[in-house]
């Protein structure tokens, strides 16, 4: 960046760390190792139930359905093994720490449930075109202990979903797999009933179109943070306005906003003030107010006397 050499003194990183990050404590990942240890351990169980009565009833949508929970399960493992790899502190060469493992643990979870759906959908159009026997009273009983199992599950992640996308997408898988299993009883019923199982598949249908629905919204959320763009919590062109009607702010440059985690977001930004450097406390109390208004805990402000957009321009990887 052109002028760091000549303006070092006037380089503040208000990272806050004497206040805090008080208002994501109750919603961090960290603090639901409980509800990942509860939900891995009873998904882990029920999958060996459901594979075993599967194979036994001769149900494929039993077995099915216990490969979709075993890509839960790993699902689950990966979100808390990056809940704790964020909580670590930085290094010097990860000087953020690893707090965007949360974000490739969140774009993983969304290739997971999509490869999850392309299994569980050819099976479907094989048994569409060939319709096979199902055993509707095992298929029923199990399903229904698997909806019980993962309603559980996913109001263990009920407070923290609007907090974190990694919870959104535990919340996602449990909610899928209840309905999913609701689907399963229902489908039982209704062979028991008719004796038609041309049912089962076309239910696994319409379950697969609802489950799709939600996964794309989590993979394009997480896709956009990896690519570093402006988290949906942060309104850009606020964040903007209020730094260019700070005192003395003549002009503003090389604003960038990008999500350090699922939960934390950064800044930086460069403000030409031609009156001089304004002091720290004009630093501590901008710093407080993007924290409390934006929700940006991370931010670097380069304060400089001219405006050197365009030296910086020049400088980032042209004509060295």
């Amino acid at each position: 960046m052109s002028g760091a050499h000549h303006h070092q003194h006037d380089h503040d990183h208000s990272h806050g760390h004497g206040h805090g990050h008080s208002h994501s404590h109750n919603h961090s990942p960290a603090s639901f190792g409980r509800a990942f240890a509860i939900g891995i351990a009873l998904n882990s169980a029920f999958v060996l139930i459901e594979a075993t009565y599967g194979i036994l009833s001769g149900s494929m949508a039993l077995v099915a359905d216990a490969g979709h929970n075993l890509s839960d399960v790993l699902s689950l493992a990966v979100a808390w093994a990056a809940s704790i790899l964020a909580a670590r502190p930085p290094s010097a060469r990860f000087t953020y720490g690893y707090k965007s493992s949360s974000i490739l643990a969140a774009l993983f979870n969304a290739a997971l449930l999509m490869l999850a759906l392309g299994a569980i959908l050819v099976e479907t159009i094989r048994r569409l075109i060939a319709p096979e026997p199902v055993a509707a009273g095992p298929v029923m009983v199990v399903a229904a202990i698997g909806i019980a199992i993962n309603t559980i599950t996913a109001l263990l992640f009920l407070r923290g979903r609007e907090h974190d996308i990694n919870i959104r997408g535990a919340y996602l898988h449990m909610a899928a797999d209840a309905a999913v299993s609701a689907g399963v009883v229902a489908a039982g019923a209704l062979i028991a009933l008719t004796g038609a199982w041309w049912i089962d598949p076309v239910t696994s249908l319409v379950i697969v179109g609802v489950i799709a629905w939600g996964t794309w919204g989590l993979a394009k959320d997480s896709l956009k943070m990896g690519l570093h763009g402006v988290p949906a919590s942060v309104d850009g062109h606020a964040v903007e306005h209020h730094l260019a009607a700070l005192p003395g702010v003549h002009a503003l440059h090389d604003l960038h906003i990008w999500p350090m985690s699922t939960t934390e977001t950064a800044m930086t930004a460069h403000l030409v003030m031609p009156g001089g450097h304004p002091g720290d406390g004009f630093l501590t109390d901008l710093s407080h107010a993007l924290e409390h208004d934006f929700g940006i805990c991370h931010a670097t402000v380069q304060i400089e006397t001219t405006d050197l957009a365009d030296l910086a321009d020049h400088a980032c990887g042209k004509g060295h």
